[in-house]
């Protein structure tokens, strides 16, 4: 070890204890380099992810106007404003593609409906806001439909069927905040895409005063007594 005049170990950067030997008082000098490498790591990483959201979010848009035959590596990159190198990095194939933006849309759809099980009751009926957010969904609606297309991709696909399965546990969580009854559980957890499909086909869609009349024939108020 070799101090100079301050005591500081000069081949360590630490500064020496008693007898010159490294005690209590030691202090290392910070590592900069590796903080940089790890700042630069964590820096690339959030780029990354930020990108691919990006490509997934662009998948939908494309979905949602010129349906699901329109997404290609290019047209997402595109319509993301992205070099088309990106998609091509972050998604191996189009089914690749496909499967990521239906687990998001269904990741998402289902956090929605996740807190209005979680919701502390404030005095607003768990149906009404359900059917607030269904007619908001409905207006305007190529999100939805673009879900749909994707849903209907995963008939074909079993893959990418795992995506749904949160969604229709989100559901049946709602269902059971009005009734153990697993026919009724079921019912509701089946009818609920049927009536959104159905708000697609419509003229005009419904507006939530005629989905919360449908939610509450089938998630009916307990029978008192």
């Amino acid at each position: 070890m070799t101090l100079n005049e301050t005591g500081t170990d000069t081949s360590t950067g630490t500064e020496a204890g008693p007898e010159g030997t490294a005690g209590s008082g030691t202090r290392a000098i910070p590592d900069l380099k590796r903080a940089e490498g790890a700042a630069a790591t964590d820096g690339r990483r959030v780029k990354g992810e930020r990108r691919r959201r990006a490509l997934i979010e662009a998948t939908v848009r494309v979905i949602a106007r010129d349906g699901a035959g329109g997404v290609t590596h290019r047209t997402v990159a595109r319509e993301a404003q992205l070099p088309t190198t990106a998609t091509t990095y972050y998604f191996s194939s189009i089914d690749a593609l496909l499967t990521a933006a239906l687990t998001q849309c269904m990741e998402e759809d289902s956090a929605r409906i996740e807190a209005l099980v979680e919701a502390p009751d404030d005095g607003v009926d768990k149906r009404r806001a359900l059917a607030l957010l269904m007619a908001g969904i409905l207006t305007p609606p190529g999100h939805l439909l673009a879900e749909f297309e994707l849903c209907l991709l995963a008939v074909r696909r079993p893959e990418q069927r795992a995506a749904t399965r949160r969604w229709k546990e989100a559901l049946a969580a709602f269902a059971r905040t009005f009734t153990d009854d697993p026919l009724r559980v079921k019912l509701f957890t089946q009818a609920y895409d049927g009536l959104l499909l159905q708000g697609l086909l419509d003229d005009e869609p419904p507006t939530a005063d005629e989905f919360e009349e449908l939610l509450r024939e089938l998630l009916p108020d307990p029978a008192k007594g």
